[in-house]
Formats: C-alpha cells, sequence, structure tokens
C-alpha cells in the first residue's frame, strides 16, 4: 500500500472522533475528581474566573484546569515526539525517550532531591544552584545537556548508532542516580519516587507559561519536519533523491523530538507509553502512514490519553490517587504488544 495515501476517503466522521472523545475527557477531568463539581452549577462557577469567590471556582480554574490543560499539553507533545522517534528510527518500540532525554530530566532533579551525603553534595549543590526553580529548573538542565549531546552526535553517526548511543547514555545516567539514592537519606529518595510516577497535577499556571511555549515550539518543528519524514519512509535514499537534505531533517527531528519530550520530563516527570502507544492507536485508526493525517490524529489521541490516564488515577470521588506511570502502563503495554502481534513485521508497521 502507497505509504503516501492520506487516507481522505475514510470517513470524515472518523478522523473526527477522536477530537469529540477528547472534548468529552476534557469536560469530564474538570468536574471530576475527589470533590466531583455540581453540573447543576457550572454556570456560577464558570463566571467565578478568579477562583476566589467560591470553593467550586477554586477547585475548577486553580487545580482542575491547569491539570487538564498540562494533560492536554503532555499527551500530544509525547505522542507527536513517539510518532517522530518512530519513523526516524523505523522501529515500532522507538518512544520520546529513546535517546536518554528523560534519563537527564531524572538525573537533574535526583541531584537536587537527593543530594545531601557527603558523596553527592558538591554535586548536588551545583545543581541546586543552576535550576534555581526547584525540581523544574533542575530537570530542564539535566535534559538540555543530554539533547546538546544527542545533537552533537546526530552530525557524526547514523541513525541505528545513534539510538544505541541513547540507549547507553541511558544507563549511564541510571547507573549516577542509583548512586545517588543509594547515598542519600530515605525522606528524600521517597521525594524522587514520587517524582518519578509522573503527575499532572503539580503543575501551576506560572508553570505553563513555560510549558505551553515549549510544546507549541516543538510541535512547530514537528509540522515542519512532515514531508521529510513522508519521504524518509521509503529510505534516505528515496528522501535524498527527492532532494531532502537528510542531514538538516534529522538534526531537525531530533530536536523537536528532545524538546517536546525534555519539556513534558520537566513539569509532570517521566510518563510512560503514550508516546509509544498513541502512534500505534493513529496507525491503525487512519490506516495511512502519512504524517499529514498522523500528526494531527495523534495529537487528538495523546492529549485524549493523558486526559484519561489522569481521570483514572484520580479515582473519582475517593481520596486515593494512584501513580500517572502505573495507569499508562496498564494502557499501554497491551497496544503495543497487540501492534507488533498485529504487524509483525516492523517496516509494515509503517509503509502500509
Amino acid at each position: 500500500m502507497n505509504p503516501y495515501h492520506s487516507g481522505r476517503e475514510r470517513h470524515t466522521g472518523l478522523r473526527l472522533l477522536p477530537w469529540l472523545c477528547l472534548a468529552l475527557a476534557g469536560a469530564a477531568s474538570l468536574l471530576l475528581g475527589s470533590v466531583s463539581l455540581p453540573f447543576g452549577n457550572l454556570g456560577q462557577i464558570l463566571l467565578d474566573t478568579s477562583g476566589e469567590q467560591t470553593v467550586w471556582g477554586y477547585i475548577f480554574y486553580m487545580v482542575r484546569m491547569p491539570k487538564a490543560l498540562t494533560a492536554l499539553l503532555a499527551g500530544a507533545a509525547l505522542a507527536a515526539a513517539g510518532l517522530q522517534m518512530q519513523t526516524l528510527f523505523l522501529n515500532p518500540l522507538a518512544g520520546p525517550f529513546v535517546l536518554g532525554i528523560n534519563a537527564g530530566a531524572s538525573l537533574g532533579v535526583a541531584a537536587v532531591l537527593l543530594a545531601g551525603g557527603p558523596a553527592v553534595s558538591i554535586l548536588g549543590g551545583t545543581l541546586a544552584f543552576a535550576g534555581s526553580v526547584g525540581a523544574t529548573g533542575a530537570a530542564v538542565a539535566g535534559a538540555g545537556l543530554v539533547l546538546a549531546l544527542v545533537l552533537l552526535m546526530a552530525h557524526r553517526v547514523s541513525v541505528t548508532t545513534l539510538i544505541v548511543l541513547g540507549l547507553m547514555l541511558s544507563y549511564v545516567v541510571s547507573a549516577v542516580v542509583s548512586l545517588l539514592m543509594y547515598f542519600s537519606h530515605p525522606e528524600r529518595i521517597q521525594a524522587f519516587l514520587a517524582w518519578s510516577f509522573g503527575s499532572f497535577g503539580g503543575v501551576t499556571w506560572q508553570d505553563l507559561r513555560l510549558l505551553a511555549p515549549a510544546v507549541v515550539l516543538g510541535l512547530v518543528l514537528a509540522w515542519l519536519a512532515i514531508k521529510p519524514l513522508n519521504a524518509l519512509l521509503l529510505g534516505e535514499d528515496h528522501a535524498l533523491s527527492l532532494g531532502i537534505d537528510v542531514g538538516r531533517m534529522r538534526w531537525l527531528v531530533l530536536l523537536s523530538a528532545s524538546l517536546l519530550a525534555g519539556a513534558v520530563t520537566a513539569f509532570a516527570g517521566p510518563v510512560a507509553f503514550i508516546g509509544v502507544a498513541v502512534p500505534h492507536l493513529a496507525r491503525s485508526l487512519l490506516r495511512t502512514a502519512d504524517h499529514r493525517a498522523l500528526l494531527p490524529a495523534c495529537l487528538a489521541l495523546g492529549g485524549l490519553v493523558a486526559l484519561l490516564a489522569d481521570l483514572v488515577a484520580q479515582l473519582p470521588g475517593t481520596q486515593t490517587v494512584l501513580p500517572l506511570n502505573a495507569v499508562t502502563a496498564v494502557f499501554g503495554a497491551p497496544v503495543v504488544i497487540w501492534a507488533l502481534l498485529r504487524r509483525p513485521d516492523a517496516q509494515a508497521a509503517f509503509t502500509s
């Protein structure tokens, strides 16, 4: 089947379905939680734009809305980054964190939250100073460092070698984090583990002023890479024959995916499986490999999955909150397994 087939003969309603479901999930995430907001008072809640007049208004505008927007941005960003990585490496298991970006962010957070032992006080103090805004600043610094290394290596090695180098880099960083945990106090380890579970609830309106522009910039770069990625589906030689600068295209994709994954990890923690599973869902829904159709579908499905995962993690009507990564893994792993069993040929997963 032609990989450039855009699936336009597919029913329009099928392509709009993810957006409709996204709107419904967004409404549910705003109204449901440990405290369910009364639908009959929705007009009064919406008018309390300051969140200061009523308790419901505060919950809606200061708690639920930032969390919902964060989930939308994070889901869309991770799904777009995963789509780009899977196409670039032609690997159905490639995700937004395949290059070690989340490992770099984890190292920054670990150095700040776990610092205190004699063996890591200098390193922790340095990163804590560099990320004066706390764990978020340290995560940005760590992800940025790994991003710089990845972009530096991208000019010198093939994509196959690059994914191996990213994996090795992740192992090294994970080893350093393990050492930091070994020399840390139990309460500091507890704080780091809480961050590693992932959460959309800790992001404030002020944080969104940094997260949203970073995600938008990454998505703009992803949109600019649509044509080169479509050409790459038939191999680098075909892309070169079409006049595509493969080296420049690779740098553009890596920058976009790294920016998207790094920003989300810095603010919401290492949210797993969304970036790997959602592109497979989009391909199965639209039955196309054309990124002009896949990228918008991934944005909608990514936001939808993130909202649903957060809603499940909140266990509406109770005070219990499940780890977000546990919920995304329960959803994401079966999707990836299903995709691999359905299309065991990795190449067919992208060109059919």
